[in-house]
């Protein structure tokens, strides 16, 4: 990650000091799964081997790098780094029994799990911002939009809460995928169990906290890392979503609201009057980088027979990135979110200065009240409709319908609802949605 958008408290997650820190603790625990049983050659590993390694070991990355010039193998080189500093009768059973892929895959989940476990907190939050605005402009009318056009009113509260409901479901599928899907694996070559037994893999595994991939091929299968950045591919296009949502409302010629504006801040460089949604417009971007990941990912489950390392040059950069962006993103999007303006006066005016959206209403007054076919009453509707956008009246509207009625031999006194009628009318509905989708994703009410 570059400075401007680093998330420190992942990306020290997956420095290399780290990254060699975790390749330690994967084996210790491979140790400790050994110590009191007989390995293949009759050799009793002692008790308290793994403790005596780990007390005399630590991880010097300079010296890792330097043997890795003459290995050109990473892990060898890691290997030696620690046996080097050993006596024989304990370096001897390092890395016994393992396959490089042992140790980089079972390390990398585990870097994996400690990035979710920021991650899934920053998340939540989210959730909680996006539920606390959603209900704060529940009962405030605004005008829903299809194609882009005006359609019929709704609640601005709603608007948010799809959002909030697309979240949840990818906080819900991180979640899951955290508790369900994190594996290590200590098969040994092509995943054989040739020294190793899958009852010492399971000891190690519990140490380290998580399951032993089911059936390994001297790699972790890769439709498991796929699946999780889908979920964050996914994750960004929500992202993406209610950012776009917040900069069509910005635009100058609808102004329903505002992102933040603190004091200082300056929207151009040389037209003072400007305040640009430029988080909005940060996080697009960050969402278009969070979901060029998924191919690589995806491109990533097809290796040669048992195990290549096509995959490996990619996560080395793709994974840091990813929880980083992720961080980041969900970080500011909260903010974003909090310090959201809304301009209630512009956003329910624009519902009572436009009623031709009452065309469905009307319509279905005509149905109830007149025995036309539907067809007929949807021609003359829209006709009204028609004629009311050239002078933005309601009275015309309502007038031609009354006319083109009357043409039919039909006279009929149509209601004309007022600004509470109008709220009754489309918002009717709203709180049983907020019930029903609370009751399906109660996350964000948890804080």
């Amino acid at each position: 990650m570059i400075s401007r958008y680093e998330s420190k408290e992942i990306s020290s997650i997956w420095t290399e000091e780290r990254k060699f820190q975790t390749y330690l603790q994967v084996e210790l625990a491979i140790m400790k799964a050994l110590e009191g049983t007989l390995v293949p050659q009759g050799t009793l590993v002692p008790q308290g081997t793994s403790e005596k390694i780990s007390q005399n070991s630590s991880i010097n990355v300079e010296r890792i790098c330097e043997i890795e010039l003459e290995t050109r193998h990473d892990i060898i080189a890691f290997c030696t780094s620690i046996t080097e500093n050993l006596k024989p009768e304990l370096g001897k059973f390092f890395h016994y029994g393992v396959t490089s892929s042992d140790i980089i895959d079972s390390s990398l989940t585990l870097q994996i799990k400690q990035s979710l476990e920021v991650i899934l907190p920053s998340f939540k939050k989210l959730l909680s911002a996006l539920i606390i605005r959603a209900e704060e402009t529940k009962n405030m009318p605004t005008m829903g939009r299809s194609h882009g056009m005006y359609a019929e009113p709704m609640s601005f509260g709603q608007k948010l809460l799809g959002h909030y409901a697309e979240f949840a479901r990818r906080y819900q599928e991180l979640k899951d995928y955290y508790e369900k899907e994190l594996r290590v694996q200590f098969s040994g070559a092509v995943g054989n169990y040739t020294i190793l037994t899958p009852e010492q893999e399971s000891v190690a595994a519990k140490q380290l906290g998580v399951r032993p991939e089911e059936h390994s091929t001297q790699v972790i299968p890769r439709d498991r890392l796929a699946k999780l950045i889908n979920i964050i591919s996914m994750t960004g296009s929500a992202i993406e979503r209610l950012c776009v949502e917040i900069r069509h409302l910005h635009r100058s010629d609808i102004g329903e609201l505002h992102e933040g504006f603190s004091k200082g801040q300056k929207g151009s460089s040389t037209m003072p009057h400007k305040k640009n949604p430029i988080s909005a417009e940060n996080l697009t971007g960050m969402a278009r980088m969070l979901r060029s990941h998924s191919q690589i990912a995806l491109d990533n489950i097809v290796l040669w027979h048992e195990r290549d390392i096509s995959h490996s040059s990619t996560e080395r950069m793709y994974l840091p990135d990813s929880f980083g962006i992720l961080q980041y993103s969900l970080k500011r999007l909260s903010s974003t979110v909090e310090n959201l303006v809304f301009h209630e006066e512009v956003i329910s005016n624009r519902v009572y200065e436009n009623t031709t959206y009452l065309s469905s209403y009307y319509l279905h007054q005509l149905i109830e009240k007149t025995n036309f076919q539907r067809d007929e009453l949807y021609t003359i509707v829209q006709q009204a409709s028609f004629e009311s956008v050239k002078s933005s009246s309601a009275e015309v509207f309502l007038k031609t319908i009354q006319n083109l009625l009357k043409d039919k031999g039909t006279e009929l006194e149509l209601p004309t609802p007022n600004r509470d009628e109008i709220k009754k009318i489309f918002l009717s509905s709203s709180q049983k949605v907020f019930d029903r989708v609370l009751k399906s994703y109660p996350e964000g009410k948890e804080l």
